[in-house]
């Protein structure tokens, strides 16, 4: 059974960092893209969460959405099959519930980050 189980949510104010991790089992992680999706507030559905970031499964290539391109950094620790997103200089619109997603369809439960004074 696979599960992915986010961490590191919270409140933070606007410029403020945080880190979140996103622990995998029941799949062999080393072999898996992965990516982190977030969904704003008011959004309901699951297809409405919009992808942040993303890497490969070797880690060597990243991907990441023009809103957070310079602030956010992706990585990823394949002998902890841990998921990573630093987040720095984080802006109000920043706020959401964070996801991390492997294909085909495995999602965590999520994590919310607010940012706000």
């Amino acid at each position: 059974q696979v599960q992915l189980v986010e961490t590191g949510g919270g409140l933070v104010q606007p410029g403020g960092s945080l880190r979140l991790s996103c622990a995998a089992s029941g799949l062999t992680f080393s072999r898996y893209a992965m990516s982190w999706y977030r969904q704003a507030p008011g959004a309901e559905r699951e297809e409405e969460r919009g992808l942040v970031a993303s890497i490969t499964s070797t880690g060597t290539s990243t991907n990441y959405a023009d809103s957070v391109k310079g602030r956010f950094t992706i990585s990823r620790d394949n002998a902890k099959n841990i998921l990573y997103l630093q987040m720095d200089s984080l802006k109000p619109e920043d706020t959401a519930v964070y996801f991390c997603f492997a294909l085909p369809n495995y999602w965590g439960q999520g994590t919310q980050v607010t940012v706000s004074s």
